[in-house]
């Protein structure tokens, strides 16, 4: 595996003793717009699909955002990964004080696992500043997801944290997370593409919502047609077995019959 140094700054101090910083003059949100379709597209399906299956974290609880400020510092500019995952961490539910409304790094005692960076354009540092803040804070993962490959010919490259640098990974496997990452061809709220999607161990993809409603619908549509097949091998099954009925009793009346005119020319049909 390659490796990246980044020369970094010792991690953002979050010991009790750093716990209520004064706050009240940050600017938490400064509703800027998603940049573009696609961005706005790959997060939410970053995002959707670990809340429609909590259970593919086990029963760990998790944050997973797009487009939330990560303060690490009360001097320092928020990092805003366009997408960020962070485990064994529990979301207030009063979302009425300041504190609770973004990822202050000293309340919730660690810096998010993964980062994801979805690359609109040259512009944007993934590979430069980004990539070394991400390391300086502690951000296990880094993932880079460039679908327009506008930075390099790879369209996906993953890093992960040692010490105070991120080496690039082979395998998209992110080991102390429990899920991989993806590229997948499909189909997206109705836009063919290429995607970036969270999966797991054997590779398959972590399932939307509404890819769960049509799994659910298919399912229960092969147990209905199952089940119509189950009802129509009985009505066959019944059929043949009147028609076995049908046929003994013409049998036994044809019988019955010889039998009488038999005994009409006095002979015994037992005889």
């Amino acid at each position: 595996m390659s490796q990246i140094s980044t020369e970094v700054n010792p991690t953002p101090d979050i010991s009790p003793t750093a716990i209520e910083p004064d706050i009240s003059q940050l600017a938490i949100e400064d509703d800027k717009p998603v940049d573009n379709l696609i961005s706005e597209k790959q997060q939410r399906l970053l995002t959707e699909p670990l809340y429609s299956n909590p259970g593919a974290l086990g029963d760990r609880p998790f944050l997973v955002a797009a487009n939330v400020g990560v303060f690490y510092g009360v001097r320092q500019p928020p990092l805003v990964p366009d997408v960020f995952l962070s485990l064994d961490v529990t979301v207030p539910q009063d979302w009425s004080e300041k504190k609770n409304r973004t990822y202050f790094v000293w309340e919730f005692g660690k810096p998010p696992d993964v980062a994801i960076e979805i690359v609109s354009n040259r512009e944007g540092k993934e590979l430069g500043s980004k990539l070394a803040d991400y390391a300086r804070i502690g951000v296990s993962y880094y993932a880079i997801f460039d679908p327009l490959q506008q930075l390099s010919s790879t369209p996906l490259q993953v890093f992960e944290r040692h010490s105070s640098h991120y080496r690039a990974m082979a395998e998209f496997w992110l080991g102390d997370v429990g899920l991989g990452l993806t590229l997948w061809e499909g189909i997206f709220e109705g836009k063919q593409d290429r995607w970036l999607r969270w999966c797991d161990v054997s590779g398959t993809a972590i399932l939307t919502g509404a890819e769960l409603a049509l799994q659910e619908r298919q399912r229960a549509d092969e147990e209905r047609q199952r089940a119509d097949e189950e009802r129509q091998r009985a009505d066959e099954e019944r059929q043949r077995a009147d028609e076995e009925r049908q046929r003994a009793e013409q049998a036994e009346a044809k019988a019955a019959q010889l039998a009488e005119r038999l005994r009409a020319l006095g002979i015994d049909p037992n005889g």
